[in-house]
C-alpha cells in the first residue's frame, strides 16, 4: 500500500497567499502569474493522475501476492523483503533525477518515460519463474513508479492556481490510494483463480491505454497547442547547483524528514509485512486480511481528503498534522505489540490500520514546506529531494523486519510465529524515533528562516 500513497498536501506552484502559506525566501524569484485552473484543468490533471493511478497498481501488486512469490521463487523473508526494498530502493534513488527532467523537459515525457518501465517491468515479473530475473524486472518497475508522483504534482502545480494546489494534491494521492484499492480487492481473488502470469501480464497490459491517453490529449501547461519543455526560454542552472540550492534551503530537509518519519508504517505494511502479519501471526484467512488491508486504503482515502480540505484553508496545521500522526501511530503499535500473547483483539487491528491510512497523506505535507521555500523552476528538484524520505524510510524498514524474521523464525516461511512478527516489528521504532528527532531540530531551523 504506498504509497508511492497515497498521499498529499504539496503544492507545487507559486506561493500561497501570506494568509495560508510561508512567506517566500529571501532572494526569490518573482512568482508566474496564476493559472486560471477551471475545467481544462481538471481534465488535464485527470488524464496526468491515470498514470498515477495506475503506478499504485503496478507498485502495491507485490502486497498481496507476498506469500505466492515465497512459494513460487522458493525464497525466505529476507529475500521476500529484497523485492520491495530493491524496488523502493529504485524508487528512491531516482527522484532527483525525476525532478531534474520534469524541471528540464516537462511532466507529459516523463509520465510517458515512466508507463513503457511500468508495463515492461510487470510484464517481465509476470513470466519470471527465477528470483533473479524477477528481481530485475521490480527494479525496472521501480524505475517507471518513481516517474509518476512529482509528474503528476507539476501538472496540477501549472493548471491551478496556487491556493488549489494542496487540495489537489490530496486528490491526486487519493487516486493513487484507489489504485491501491483495486489491488487489494480484485488481485488477490485474480492470483487465486487465474494465476500468477496471466494476473501480472494484464496489469502490464492496462499502461497501452494509459499511454495513449496521455499522448494524445495531455499538456504540459495551459495554452500549448503542442507540449514544450517549460525551461525552454530560461537559462537552465547546472544540475549540481540546482540540487545544492535546493538541499541548502531548510524547508527541503524538513519536507524530507517528514516523508521519511510518517510514510513507512503505512507503506511497509501495506506493500509486503501486512498480508504475512495478519495470515501468519493472526491465523486470518486471506480473504480476512485482504478485508482489513482494505480499510488502510480506505482510511487513506478519507484522511487525504480531510487534510486537504483543512491545508488549503492554514499552513498553520501543517505541524500539528505531522507530530499528531506520528504520536498516533508510536502509540498505537505499542499497545498492538503490547498486547499478551502477540494475539491482540480484532478492534486494536482495526485501529492501528486506521491509523497507519494516515501515514500517506501526513508524509506529504513534507512537500508543501519544500514549495513554500523553492522558486518554481526548480520544484521538481525540490519535490524529488522530499519524496526520496519516505520511500528510504520503507527500505530500512522492509528489510529490518525481514532480516529480524529469519533470525527469530530460522525454518522459513510458514513458521513465522506471532512472537517473532511482535519482535520484528519493535523495528519499526528505530526509524521512527531517528526522524522525529531530526523533524524537531529542522522544525525550529525553518521558523528561525522565515
Amino acid at each position: 500500500m504506498t504509497v508511492e500513497p497515497a498521499r498529499s498536501v504539496p503544492s507545487l506552484s507559486v506561493p500561497a497567499p501570506r494568509s495560508t502559506a510561508e512567506p517566500p525566501a529571501a532572494g526569490r524569484p518573482a512568482a508566474e502569474p496564476s493559472p486560471p485552473g477551471g475545467r481544462a484543468a481538471w481534465v488535464a490533471w485527470s488524464i496526468g493522475v491515470s498514470v498515477y493511478f495506475l503506478a499504485v497498481i503496478h507498485r502495491t501488486s507485490l502486497g498481496m501476492a507476498g506469500l505466492d512469490a515465497a512459494e513460487r521463487f522458493g525464497i525466505g523473508a529476507s529475500a521476500l523483503s529484497t523485492f520491495s526494498i530493491l524496488q523502493v530502493l529504485v524508487y528512491a534513488a531516482m527522484q532527483v533525477p525525476v525532478g531534474l527532467l520534469v524541471d528540464r523537459f516537462g511532466p507529459r515525457r516523463v509520465l510517458l518515460l515512466g508507463v513503457l518501465l511500468l508495463s515492461a517491468g510487470q510484464l517481465a515479473f509476470a513470466f519470471s519463474s527465477a528470483f533473479a530475473p524477477a528481481l530485475a524486472s521490480r527494479a525496472v518497475l521501480g524505475c517507471g513508479d518513481a516517474m509518476t508522483f512529482i509528474s503528476v504534482l507539476r501538472i496540477a502545480a501549472r493548471w491551478f492556481p496556487a491556493a488549489r494546489n494542496p487540495f489537489v494534491a490530496q486528490l491526486t494521492g487519493l487516486v493513487g490510494m484507489g489504485g491501491n484499492l483495486v489491488t487489494t480487492v480484485v488481485l488477490a481473488q485474480a492470483l487465486h483463480r487465474e494465476g500468477w502470469t496471466p494476473t501480472f501480464a494484464a496489469i502490464a497490459l492496462l499502461g497501452v491505454a494509459v499511454f495513449a491517453l496521455v499522448a494524445l490529449f495531455l499538456k504540459d501547461a495551459p495554452g500549448q497547442e503542442a507540449p514544450v519543455r517549460p525551461a525552454e526560454h530560461r537559462e537552465r542552472p547546472k544540475v549540481r547547483s540546482q540540487v545544492l540550492d535546493c538541499w541548502r534551503e531548510p524547508g527541503t530537509r524538513l519536507g524530507l524528514w517528514i516523508h521519511f518519519t510518517t510514510q513507512f508504517p503505512g507503506n511497509a505494511f501495506g506493500l509486503l509485512w501486512g498480508l504475512p502479519y495478519l495470515v501468519e501471526a493472526q491465523g486470518m484467512t486471506r480473504a480476512e486480511a485482504g478485508g482489513l488491508l482494505t480499510l488502510l486504503v480506505l482510511s487513506n482515502m478519507s484522511c487525504g481528503f480531510v487534510f486537504g480540505r483543512v491545508l488549503s484553508r492554514t499552513a498553520r496545521a501543517r505541524m500539528p498534522i505531522v507530530l499528531g500522526v506520528v504520536a498516533a501511530t508510536g502509540f498505537g503499535w505499542a499497545l498492538v505489540l503490547a498486547w499478551p500473547g502477540g494475539h491482540p483483539p480484532t478492534w486494536l487491528l482495526v485501529g492501528i490500520i486506521l491509523v497507519m491510512g494516515s501515514n500517506g497523506p501526513a508524509s506529504l505535507v513534507g512537500l508543501d514546506y519544500a514549495r513554500a521555500r523553492n522558486p518554481v523552476e526548480r520544484l521538481g528538484t525540490a519535490s524529488g529531494i522530499v519524496n526520496m524520505g519516505g520511500f528510504i524510510g520503507t527500505m530500512i524498514t522492509l528489510f529490518g523486519i525481514g532480516v529480524l524474521l529469519d533470525a527469530l523464525s530460522p525454518a522459513g516461511a510458514g513458521t513465522y510465529s506471532a512472537d517473532a512478527f511482535r519482535w520484528a516489528f519493535c523495528w519499526l521504532y528505530v526509524p521512527l524515533a531517528a526522524g522525529t528527532v531530526m523533524v524537531l531540530r529542522l522544525r525550529r531551523k525553518v521558523a528561525a528562516a522565515v
